[in-house]
């Protein structure tokens, strides 16, 4: 698999980062709770699977359930080869409320050793806030910390996790993050307006929900009334569907189109999506016409992706 540098990380990651929250926690559609999900040594197995076939990049958080545990053992024997990339625990309280500064330091240097010790690691490639909404990104003592931790060599890069194009913006200005990780996909392709600035900021962008939760791919069909222009609109993207080329292997093949994107995530835990992540990244992507033709696919009312919604709503089930 090619790499690409992390924007001015000097960190070289691999075309598919490997999205960690499905071995770690019931994650996505059709997962209804642990007796969906894969067994830890098999998990563990996949993991250096990915390894062995060229995969560096391996995404977690400290709130993906057992997630940072199960990567530590899989790695601890290579951990010079993989880059890391973890998540800071949330700042809100059950009522949404943005901790005071001191239960904030004291949540980012807690948060850090915990994700040490799971790791099995004593430095951490790229630490990212988890959920970085407009007020996280406006604390001053959280850039402060995160800045602390990289420059004492416990973090070599820092980075946010932002929803909104308008989070995302304030990250890359804000001349504090090497990294953000933000939404794109076929779908939803509000984020794009955002990549040259990133890319002029040397920021790199690492791509999540490639696959809207499984919604471009197989999973995308039977949905819930209520998701029947979705439903409508997936279809849509058979127009892009040549030579055998799956959706789901289009969509990956659509992000990494744009030479900006450092990294698109991908959850995995079955060797099958493995292997197909692996055949998306062959370094042969849509030329310009063909990236001109899935953004005039992009979704008419991409305000309305709302996943957790969804969810909430009962209509993912």
């Amino acid at each position: 698999m090619q790499k690409r540098f992390l924007g001015n990380t000097g960190i070289r990651v691999s075309e598919i980062a490997f999205g960690g929250v499905e071995i770690g926690m019931p994650y996505g559609i059709g997962v209804n709770g642990r007796e969906d999900m894969i067994a830890e040594k098999d998990a563990i197995a996949l993991l250096q699977a990915a390894a062995a076939k060229g995969f560096n990049f391996f995404d977690t958080a400290r709130m993906y359930g057992v997630s940072e545990n199960i990567m530590g053992k899989a790695f601890r024997h290579c951990r010079q080869d993989i880059v890391l990339a973890t998540k800071c625990r949330h700042f809100r309280n059950a009522e949404g409320v943005l901790s005071s500064d001191a239960e904030i330091k004291k949540l980012i240097h807690t948060s850090i050793r915990e994700s040490l010790s799971a790791l099995q690691t004593d430095y951490i490639d790229v630490y990212m806030l988890h959920q970085a909404d407009k007020e996280i990104l406006d604390r001053q003592v959280i850039a402060d910390e995160m800045l602390r931790l990289k420059k004492a060599g416990v973090v070599r890069a820092i980075g946010a996790s932002t929803y909104s194009v308008e989070e995302t913006r304030k990250a890359i200005e804000s001349d504090t993050w090497n990294v953000v990780q933000l939404p794109f996909n076929l779908m939803d392709q509000r984020q794009q307006t955002l990549f040259e600035l990133a890319a002029k900021s040397g920021v790199g962008i690492v791509v999540r929900s490639v696959l809207l939760k499984g919604l471009l791919s197989t999973r995308g069909t039977g949905l819930h009334p209520a998701l029947q222009q979705v439903e409508e609109h997936i279809r849509k993207y058979s127009r892009l569907l040549q030579n055998g080329v799956s959706l789901p292997k289009m969509a990956v093949k659509f992000a990494l189109s744009f030479p900006q994107v450092s990294s698109v995530l991908v959850g995995i835990d079955k060797e099958s999506y493995l292997l197909e992540s692996l055949d998306a990244a062959d370094g042969n992507y849509l030329d310009e016409t063909g990236v001109q033709q899935a953004r005039s696919l992009a979704y008419p009312d991409p305000a309305f992706l709302n996943l957790p919604y969804w969810d909430k709503m009962g209509w993912l089930r």
